[in-house]
């Protein structure tokens, strides 16, 4: 559920975790949810489908994307501007940027844009899931995108097992030295919360985690 507390913004809950207010109804679960898929699928994949102009950086107009919305989805007909700021506000991976009447997702785009994230403050080391499988064609290739435009890293060992465990439930985690990178003219931007993106990371720059590094770097991670 998705409100707003007159004291401290949008938050998702029944309450406010700041002051326990029960605050302003904004959407419900269903409706948060419905709508965050169609900003994903629309910011990330076909704003060509609503009608919309996207510009190279992944920058779509707020207003016309309301607009949009509200004729495709009749269910949408009451949204405003202002429950998709709500939206942004509290996405817990900070997939979605505003800025200037205009909105955007980060990262995780197959329509061809090259969004302008922030390169600095990276972490010295980032982390990649995959499988068993394929681990020694990376380490020998490198990482490269495939279904996305970018390859996408993960700032946390945590965050790295959730991704992979999309595919597999004991994915393989790659090290990536990010300073090592950079020398070789790498470059790493911050997307999300816990998401970094980069066109290609060399082989030179992974480095296979061992089972016993993982699991410590787990139990570093929860108790954190």
């Amino acid at each position: 559920m998705l409100k707003e507390c007159r004291s401290h913004g949008f938050f998702r809950g029944e309450i406010c975790p700041n002051c326990g207010d029960e605050s302003k109804f904004l959407l419900n679960d269903r409706e948060l949810e419905l709508l965050g898929r169609t900003m994903a699928g629309i910011l990330r994949h076909f704003p060509e489908r609503y009608g919309l102009d996207m510009d190279e950086h992944g920058w779509v107009d707020l207003r016309d994307f309301v607009t949009a919305v509200q004729i495709r989805h009749k269910k949408f007909r009451f949204l405003k501007p202002h429950h998709v700021l709500g939206i942004i506000d509290t996405d817990p991976k900070g997939r979605y940027q505003f800025l200037e009447g205009k909105i955007r997702a980060t990262y995780a785009h197959s329509c061809d844009v090259s969004p302008d994230l922030p390169t600095d403050d990276i972490p010295e080391i980032l982390f990649f899931p995959t499988t068993e499988e394929e681990c020694s064609i990376l380490l020998e290739i490198g990482l490269k995108p495939s279904d996305r435009k970018m390859v996408h890293l993960s700032g946390t060992l945590p965050s790295a097992m959730e991704a992979g465990q999309v595919r597999v439930n004991n994915p393989v985690i790659l090290e990536v030295d990010t300073k090592k990178a950079s020398d070789e003219g790498v470059e790493i931007g911050k997307a999300g919360t816990t998401v970094y993106t980069t066109k290609d990371v060399p082989p030179g720059c992974l480095r296979r985690l061992a089972p016993e590094e993982i699991e410590e770097g787990m139990e570093m991670g929860v108790s954190e």
